[in-house]
């Protein structure tokens, strides 16, 4: 009788349409996607009243961790081999990305003590391709003397770069070296310590993780930051700069659905929404689905909840899901590795990304190496594009291909209250798509989220 009651008081309630849970809230979150779950925590733990929805029965939309049979299916493959292992032993990532140790989104695993969730471990090897090799990214100035990537004198250049950029600090001029970063390109920085354009390119790609070469003719200072957080995060685990999640990224979205739900969070997955509500200044004030109807001041969702004029498409990204039984040949038998593959040495725009994965981070079974290619496209055949990338694997047992095509807002959400995030990149890292979560977060809110943490160790003591 209480509820009955309760709906009563909504005076907006259209005859016939019923409150969708508890009717009014002050977000409405669409999709459980990595970016939509952190926002959802983040406004949940500022006191917000949080309504998230997703269409589909499992958390992490486009990013989810299936296991053998969901993976199978979804990709009409039939029945997947005997062979390969039970299907609790996998976890295979939809969109799999590796994450910076020391980057942001550690740092916003910290900050809202998600890490108490889960578990992580580093990442074996980084490398990147050059000359058709496959060539390990030095780890420390030291290594980098001994490395086959550049010439002896070449070598001590890069040391001499290397050491400038760990000694930086923009808020300390002694540090600059009459060097003004904010003006000084990245390019003018490369040829002022007499780099060659080959170190350029791997530098640029394979440490601060630029996707292509425009950062060359744009002021250095934010490419010097982006290599600083790889060195600082390299320095922490010795290995790569990277770690991941044991049972896969799925766990991310989670984690973060977890924190919201504690602090008085409403889920409901399987449950779309048919359409977004709007007053008539054109504003989001609410969702309907089905005969049920949720009001809120905003909604935030990944694009493929909203009209196709809210949103614009910014091309397509293939990305390969491979099963190996074999480590990646060349890098050293590692079971975890990121090679990133310089557009530019494959006469490519667009980097390629190469990553695997294994059972130490129980994504597999004993034995089966997931491997995954990933890359923007640049052309009409999606299996033409990652050549380059398939041809370092060895022998593949089993292979599956998707496309998707990718989209960003067309506005910033703040005239219709629809906020919208971006698809997620084709690199295997995390690093461009938290930039846009960061951009999310401060539109929805009006105000930068506060980064000031250490993320010296996701299993710090808070």
């Amino acid at each position: 009788m209480a509820e009955e009651q309760e709906k009563k008081t909504f005076d907006w309630l259209p005859e016939g349409m019923e409150p969708l849970a508890d009717g009014e809230y002050d977000a409405i979150i669409m999709g459980t996607g990595l970016k939509e779950c952190v926002i959802s925590g983040l406004l949940s733990v500022q006191g917000m009243r949080v309504l998230q929805m997703d269409r589909n029965n499992y958390y992490g939309a486009d990013g989810a961790s299936l296991n053998l049979t969901n993976l199978y299916k979804k990709f009409n493959a039939g029945e997947p081999p005997e062979s390969l292992g039970a299907n609790r032993d996998f976890n295979v990532d939809l969109i799999p990305k590796f994450i910076m140790a020391c980057g942001n989104l550690t740092k916003m695993l910290l900050h809202t003590k998600v890490t108490r969730y889960l578990e992580f471990k580093s990442i074996e090897g980084s490398f990147v391709y050059k000359n058709g090799k496959i060539l390990k990214v030095p780890a420390t100035p030291e290594e980098a003397l001994r490395s086959p990537l550049m010439g002896l004198f070449e070598k001590r250049r890069f040391r001499s770069f290397l050491v400038y950029v760990d000694l930086y600090d923009e808020t300390k001029p002694e540090t600059h070296k009459g060097k003004d970063l904010g003006v000084m390109t990245m390019k003018q920085l490369y040829e002022s310590f007499g780099l060659q354009p080959d170190t350029h390119q791997f530098i640029s790609h394979a440490m601060c993780l630029q996707l292509d070469d425009t950062h060359l003719d744009q002021p250095a200072l934010a490419t010097v930051k982006d290599l600083q957080t790889y060195c600082y995060s390299l320095s922490r685990y010795g290995t790569s700069p990277y770690i991941y999640p044991v049972y896969g990224l799925g766990g991310l979205p989670e984690g973060f659905s977890r924190l919201c739900a504690i602090h008085g969070g409403t889920f409901m997955l399987n449950r779309d929404v048919d359409e977004i509500m709007y007053n008539d200044e054109g504003e989001a004030i609410g969702v309907k689905s089905g005969n049920e109807m949720a009001r809120a001041k905003f909604v935030v969702g990944d694009p493929s909840y909203f009209p196709k004029e809210k949103v614009r498409q910014t091309g397509q990204i293939v990305r390969c899901i491979c099963f190996l039984n074999h480590p990646i040949p060349d890098c050293g038998d590692l079971e975890s590795v990121q090679i990133i593959i310089p557009g530019p040495q494959v006469n490519r725009k667009n980097d390629i990304f190469v990553c695997s994965i294994a059972s130490s981070h129980a994504v597999s079974a004993r034995g089966v190496y997931v491997a995954i290619v990933s890359t923007k496209m640049e052309g009409e055949d999606a299996d033409k594009e990652v050549v380059p990338g398939l041809a370092l694997l060895g022998h593949i047992m089993q292979r599956f291909t998707m496309v998707a095509t990718t989209y960003e807002p067309m506005s910033d959400g703040n005239s219709d209250k629809c906020y919208i995030s971006s698809s997620f990149d084709a690199s295997s890292h995390f690093e461009g798509d938290v930039d846009d979560l960061l951009s999310l977060y401060k539109r929805v809110t009006g105000k930068d989220l506060d980064m000031n943490i250490n993320a010296d160790s996701v299993e710090a003591d808070y």
